[in-house]
């Protein structure tokens, strides 16, 4: 059966995330120290200025000289537990399905640092028109394009360095995904649900259909040339 992110899904999504982010930002109040606290509601709220809703955009079609988006650093941690823990001292919320694939040994992180350079795409700016898309396909237009599938890492890399995340936006991020202890497959979502800045996962199938403004974050060719493929490190 084909799956979709109808708007009713996408309903129950942001209230889970809402719920998620405002107890992860109540425990930030009381265990957390508030210069290490810039996932937390009350960082995020402090910043509203700057931390506005996502406006729509005008719709244009990706082509290989689209600009770069952001630019983070991978490899910045010794092991995936120190990124879990940075992730923790930030007061980051990480729900349970993007804790169970940080946790799998399918998760690798750089073993030395470098940075990506990373372009948000949705299936409209891809060429597809305004209608659920195969989730395959929009993985098989941007590789045409000229980009790449994001290494697994980048998911909570991009929520420590995303301090600055619009309210309301849920950037998936385009990678293979990691099944959990129960075999679903899941790929990484960095949202800003209004409470708080959070990771979360999202289940996905062969067949999975997303709607054709969701936005999809991969990874420029070159920075994947030259860096080469991730290389498993210590846990």
């Amino acid at each position: 059966m084909v799956r979709v992110f109808d708007q009713r899904h996408r309903r129950r999504y942001l209230m889970v995330v809402v719920i998620v982010a405002a107890l992860v930002g109540l425990d930030s109040c009381i265990f957390a120290h508030e210069t290490h606290a810039h996932c937390s509601a009350r960082a995020v709220m402090e910043n509203y200025a700057k931390l506005k809703p996502a406006a729509p955009r005008p719709v244009e079609l990706a082509t290989t000289s689209t600009p770069v988006w952001r630019t983070i650093s991978l490899g910045t941690t010794p092991s995936t537990l120190a990124l879990r823990n940075a992730l923790d001292a930030a007061n980051c919320g990480v729900g349970d399905l993007a804790e169970q694939i940080l946790a799998r040994p399918a998760f690798t992180i750089r073993r030395a640092p470098m940075e990506v350079d990373l372009v948000p795409l949705s299936g409209l700016e891809l060429g597809f028109p305004a209608k659920p898309v195969p989730l395959t396909a929009i993985y098989e237009r941007a590789r045409k394009l000229g980009f790449e599938l994001a290494p697994a890492e980048i998911g909570p890399q991009l929520r420590l360095q995303y301090a600055d995340q619009p309210i309301g936006e849920f950037l998936h991020i385009a990678m293979e995904p990691i099944r959990t202890w129960n075999g679903e497959p899941v790929i990484f979502v960095v949202a800003n649900g209004g409470a708080g800045l959070i990771l979360i996962g999202q289940q996905v199938e062969a067949e999975t259909e997303v709607p054709a403004t969701s936005r999809f974050v991969f990874v420029h060719r070159r920075d994947i040339a030259e860096a080469g493929p991730s290389e498993a490190v210590p846990r």
